[in-house]
């Protein structure tokens, strides 16, 4: 999850570095072209089908609709506001889950958690600042980490037996019709110089690498030990962003990111302590019988 993070994170730069001299749109749709031709070559050599019959599936699709709209509207924040700033609002991913998983699959939430919720969301309050100094391009990674925790929701529901190179196709494609959506709309497409293509092979090459290690945690580790390790992300852009693109996070920035991890771990921890005492009860239950 760390080495997912970690890619994630410096794909986002690449990104915010290629839409500098590129539209967003092309540079969104060639990353994501060129990561789901590898993915599906790689998924086509272990002989898996390139196009399964479950992605055409109603959770698939539910779930590709969040990712395209988590995938454009991040791209966008990422391009148009602070790397730093951005970061921190997705880091509230983890609680939208949550409660969306309370509203949606009837998952039972303690108050303890509900409450770490609500802490997380003052804390995205604090980093968006409502008020005079609010910018509504902060808006735009809100709208991302909806998209983002509504993709996670849908994964839940999803057919299972894909291989992560498959997933991994199917969640590059759809950051290339993210990409095409955003591109038809602004248009302004040109040829990428050598420069251009280092930096779109680069952020392909990353975000491959986050894709295929985030995956590859979700489905081997248990997600509530695995989940808090997301918050890595955080330190690793706030780096990052202050290294390479001279962002400095004023106080309010700080205090939210700190409110949002800080309730997320609690919250993600929480559940883990639950179900470790929930599993030595029916363990103590069987011992007595």
């Amino acid at each position: 999850m760390t080495v997912s993070m970690a890619g994630f994170a410096v794909e986002d730069v690449f990104v915010k570095a290629a839409a500098a001299a590129l539209p967003l749109g092309q540079v969104l749709f060639s990353i994501g072209l060129c990561g789901m031709l590898v993915f599906a070559a790689m998924a086509a050599r272990r002989g898996e089908p390139i196009l399964p019959a479950a992605f055409l599936s109603r959770p698939m699709l539910i779930r590709s609709a969040f990712e395209v709209t988590g995938r454009l509207f991040y791209g966008l924040a990422i391009t148009l506001t602070a790397l730093s700033t951005t970061s921190a609002i997705l880091q509230a991913t983890p609680l939208v889950v949550v409660a969306g998983a309370a509203l949606v699959f009837r998952e039972r939430v303690s108050l303890r958690r509900w409450l770490a919720v609500l802490a997380g969301f003052a804390g995205v309050m604090v980093i968006l600042r409502p008020g005079a100094e609010f910018s509504a391009l902060s808006l735009l990674a809100v709208v991302g980490l909806l998209g983002f925790a509504g993709r996670d929701l849908a994964t839940r529901a999803a057919p299972e037996g894909l291989s992560n190179r498959q997933l991994g196709a199917l969640g590059f494609a759809m950051l290339a019709l993210a990409g095409a959506i955003l591109l038809a709309v602004s248009g302004g497409a040109r040829l990428p110089d050598l420069a251009d293509l280092s930096r779109l092979a680069a952020g392909t090459a990353f975000g491959m690498l986050g894709y295929h290690a985030l995956s590859h945690a979700m489905r081997t580790g248990e997600v509530s030990a695995v989940t808090p390790f997301r918050y890595t992300r955080l330190v690793f852009a706030m780096v990052l962003a202050m290294v390479l693109f001279g962002e400095r996070p004023d106080l309010a920035t700080w205090i939210g990111a700190a409110l949002v991890v800080g309730s997320g771990v609690f919250a993600l921890t929480r559940k883990q302590d639950a179900r470790a005492a929930s599993a030595e009860g029916e363990r103590r239950d069987i011992d007595d019988g």
